[in-house]
């Protein structure tokens, strides 16, 4: 029994020491497939380290070139003659030798982004204008228009003034601002007529008539209430609409 049992535990001993080597073969198998995946994946990180993701959340920006279009563009045509084109479009130099209401010649140069031809249709940059030596606020009423006033009285002694602001017509040519303030009279009206007034102040004058319609309620009331002055203030207001000394209660001119 001795005998038999000796083998046995040999070949046991044997399996065991087949068994553990086989269990560490795997176990360091093992390690080294993680040791070469983690090297791996350092190496693909230290090569992407570099690159950034389009979906990061840095934008990628690239410089656009934008070019833009002066406002004073729309108003130049193109193409056409350098001489006729309004002052927004060019740049000219004082004349210190032209003399106040006389024709003078300026030189001028077209602004940037400005296309326009010489009497030859020739494209040209510089070239001369022929204008009257004066300034925008000595110009003819004709040649500028200026802010109203709907709050001075234009019927007044003396006649009332207002500070108004003034800008020249773009076909216009003249020295300093384009855009200035002036001095104006009271010049504005309101919508009511002066024959209406006096057809009124005649036919129902009597009852204050005129007065409510020209917006003096108070006036109008005393009429009424009085029968017209007893024909008195009748009379005496078909005069004062007639000549237009009495007119609209909020200052404005008749039309």
């Amino acid at each position: 029994m001795v005998d038999l049992a000796v083998p046995g535990l040999s070949a046991l001993k044997r399996l065991c020491s087949v068994t553990l080597f086989l269990s560490q073969l795997y176990v360091l198998s093992g390690r080294a497939g993680s040791l070469m995946t983690t090297e791996h994946s350092k190496q693909q990180f230290v090569s992407t380290k570099g690159v950034t993701s389009p979906s990061t959340n840095t934008p990628y920006t690239r410089a656009t070139e934008t070019t833009e279009i002066p406002s004073y563009v729309s108003k130049c045509p193109s193409n056409g003659l350098c001489s006729k084109l309004p002052p927004d479009c060019m740049t000219c130099k004082t004349n210190f030798s032209c003399v106040y209401g006389k024709p003078a010649t300026f030189d001028c140069k077209i602004k940037p982004q400005i296309h326009c031809v010489d009497q030859g249709n020739n494209e040209v940059e510089n070239f001369t204008i022929n204008m009257t030596c004066q300034f925008c606020w000595q110009l003819e009423p004709t040649d500028y228009v200026c802010t109203n006033s709907t709050s001075c009285m234009t019927v007044s002694c003396p006649r009332q003034r207002y500070n108004a602001t003034c800008t020249v017509h773009d076909h216009i040519h003249c020295l300093g601002n384009r855009v200035f303030p002036k001095m104006l009279y009271c010049n504005w009206t309101g919508g009511y007529k002066w024959s209406t007034a006096l057809a009124l102040s005649i036919t129902l004058g009597g009852f204050g008539a005129d007065r409510f319609y020209l917006g003096q309620w108070r006036e109008g009331l005393g009429k009424l209430f009085s029968f017209g002055g007893l024909g008195i203030w009748t009379l005496i207001d078909v005069l004062l609409i007639g000549v237009g000394y009495v007119g609209p209660a909020d200052g404005s001119l008749y039309i």
